[in-house]
């Protein structure tokens, strides 16, 4: 799963691949958003770990991952 957060001020958004469910991180995205206050934390596929304010989260994205093309394709 490929989740993009956008964060207020910053000039890029954060992405990351989870192992996880789209319904998984939509409820820790919900609970950490419903607290007000503290932290949203989400682990990646190779065990990393982003931790962005609360208050700072514009927005949250949630899609299925595409596959990469390499080299010169034709759409």
């Amino acid at each position: 799963m490929e989740v993009k957060i956008g964060v207020q001020y910053a000039p890029r958004e954060l992405v990351l691949e989870s192992a996880q469910s789209p319904a998984e991180i939509e409820q820790i995205v919900t609970d950490a958003v419903a607290k007000g206050e503290g932290t949203l934390s989400l682990t990646d596929e190779k065990g990393r770990r982003v931790i962005v304010p609360v208050g700072k989260v514009a927005y949250v994205e949630i899609a299925e991952a595409s596959p990469r093309a390499v080299g010169f394709t034709v759409r």
